[in-house]
């Protein structure tokens, strides 16, 4: 096992897989670790490149490698100038500390999960700081709804410029059966409601910073429930055959399809794409081992620029032994 192996977080494929193996998963502010030339919106911000540890002392060093300022990034988050790592032993005043266990998309979350929260909770009371618990105040089905529209839009733009450098039409035998279903449905995205899918990322980052101003941190599950078996379906049989079908499909069947094929996964995992659509930092803490073995971690959130907090506490965690290790993990 590596101690630091790399990841991208789109909507929270660094953190789920965390949350799932016992790491640490760190996802930075928007704009932290730019990503161009090439890409430099990278599904509009929504995804960033980092990694998954197995120490905090690890992920404060990677993060103060990567981090940087380029001139012609599309989004510019301030250098921490003092590193992450040089004021990981300073104490944490991240003020009165916001938890919720709710679902934002209304989906059950699992009692492994609840209870991951609460021992969180009860440790953060014991340690001296305000813990209360809080509603999220953003509409979760809204804003998957908006990162729906996005994927099927960035899958649409990189289809037609494939298409273009093979010079032919592709086809449902050039790639997964989701993948084409995207395609289609990008492909009937309208400009306008693209536009008003990002527009929704924007209200939901207004309604966290206005959040943030009295719960500078937000504390829930990571994942919702522990990792499914390999070969577990994802995607029910019926919903399989009408994406077989979806080229006959209006546009609007097309989205809720897309919502509904992809609602056994999200309800496994509906915490994660918050923060990369408001661009605010997250990060999974392996705090818990279910009785049958499996991790599951917790989750940090903070106001963009904030991965120092995080950090922080999750050096507090760290140091109380409260990080459970699937394998041992010594640290020098």
């Amino acid at each position: 096992m590596v101690p630091i192996a790399a990841g991208s977080d789109g909507g929270g494929s660094i953190r789920i897989p965390s949350s799932w193996s016992g790491t640490i998963g760190l996802k930075p502010t928007r704009g932290r670790v730019p990503v161009g030339p090439s890409d430099w919106r990278s599904w509009q911000g929504a995804a960033i490149d980092f990694a998954l540890t197995r120490s905090i002392a690890d992920t404060a060093a990677l993060l103060d490698s990567l981090q940087t300022l380029q001139p012609a990034a599309v989004f510019q988050t301030p250098l921490e100038r003092s590193g992450f790592f040089a004021q990981l032993d300073q104490p944490v005043h991240p003020g009165v500390i916001g938890f919720t266990t709710e679902s934002p998309v209304g989906t059950p979350v699992s009692p492994e999960a609840v209870q991951a929260v609460q021992d969180a909770v009860t440790f953060l009371r014991e340690q001296g700081f305000a813990v209360e618990e809080i509603h999220n105040p953003i509409d979760g089905v809204a804003l998957m709804e908006s990162y729906y529209t996005m994927n099927a839009g960035e899958t649409a733009a990189f289809m037609t410029e494939l298409a273009a450098g093979l010079g032919r039409e592709l086809t449902a035998d050039d790639m997964e059966l989701l993948t084409w279903a995207l395609y289609q449905t990008g492909k009937h995205t309208s400009a306008a409601d693209y536009s008003l899918a990002l527009s929704k990322w924007d209200q939901a980052a207004w309604q966290m910073a206005q959040l943030h101003a009295t719960y500078p941190i937000m504390l829930t599950p990571t994942t919702a429930w522990p990792a499914p078996k390999v070969g577990d379906p994802l995607v029910s049989a019926s919903d399989a055959a009408k994406m077989e079908e979806i080229t006959t499909m209006r546009p609007a069947a097309q989205k809720q399809l897309i919502y509904d094929q992809w609602l056994p996964a999200l309800t496994r995992s509906p915490f994660t794409q918050q923060a990369n659509l408001t661009g605010e930092p997250a990060i999974s803490l392996p705090t818990a081992v279910t009785a049958t073995g499996l991790p599951l971690g917790i989750q940090f959130n903070a106001a963009k620029g904030q991965e120092l907090i995080l950090l922080r506490l999750g050096a507090l965690f760290e140091r109380a032994g409260k990080l459970k290790w699937l394998h041992a993990t010594k640290l020098d």
